[in-house]
């Protein structure tokens, strides 16, 4: 199952065998837009990005946000979302686009040391991120996989978004649940855990993703553009 990865790509043979079990690079690249709904019992949100571009939406009965070419944006007439708009506007996304988004250009790959859950070792790839690359190119994560299938098994992610220092705080995200969709394999439900050094220890939080498509096809890029009423958001 472990290929050797092209001359061109820049990341491990390792990665070229999680990226083949989860359907290919081949097939997730020819693939333009992706949405999947968060399920949240008081406001589900629908996420949608276009995968080249990158340009976002985050579509809910009381309010919307995202990016176009200009920047980030929020319309709430309301005054009901309560987060920070461009630190959430493609959060999810990074999180659902696993393992695809870490072939993005601009990343540095080395070995990670394993994490264990249950007496069980899960080998990983350390990611980290050009100066300059994205909001928080400071940002890292780890992808740990199951040694025998290759399957993505957990991420762990550090958040530098509006420091100026690298972070030595990492979260753990459980990849346990995965649906396919155009031949893709993509996560059904993942579970935030708490964690003492690099063993797992218990899930704290769910999160489930529905009503996930793929489509070749892009949204025109007026369905990115900001409502009259939107406000422009500070990056930090």
């Amino acid at each position: 199952m472990k290929q050797e990865p092209m001359a061109e790509h820049p990341w491990p043979a390792e990665l070229d065998s999680v990226l083949t079990v989860h359907g290919g690079l081949e097939q997730w690249q020819k693939q333009r837009t992706l949405t999947f709904t968060l399920p949240k019992p008081e406001l589900p949100e629908t996420h949608t990005t276009d995968l080249k571009t990158r340009l976002d939406k985050v579509e809910t009965d009381k309010f919307t946000l995202g990016n176009d070419r200009v920047g980030v944006w929020l319309n709430d007439p309301e005054e009901m979302y309560k987060g920070d708009a461009g630190f959430y506007h493609n959060l999810m996304f990074y999180f659902y686009a696993m393992p695809f988004i870490l072939t993005d250009p601009g990343i540095q790959y080395s070995a990670a040391e394993n994490i264990t859950f249950e007496g069980k070792e899960y080998p990983g790839i350390r990611i980290a991120y050009d100066d300059g690359v994205g909001a928080s190119s400071k940002d890292e994560y780890y992808l740990h996989y199951d040694p025998e299938t290759y399957e993505m098994a957990w991420l762990g992610y550090t958040v530098t978004y509006g420091k100026d220092e690298k972070s030595d705080t990492v979260k753990w995200i459980q990849y346990h649940t995965w649906q396919t969709v155009d031949n893709v394999v993509l996560p059904k439900e993942i579970s935030w855990f708490t964690y003492e050094g690099l063993e797992m220890k218990e899930a704290r939080n769910n999160l489930p993703f529905e009503k996930v498509t793929l489509s070749e096809t892009s949204q025109p890029e007026a369905y990115y553009q900001r409502p009259d009423r939107a406000v422009n958001v500070s990056l930090k």
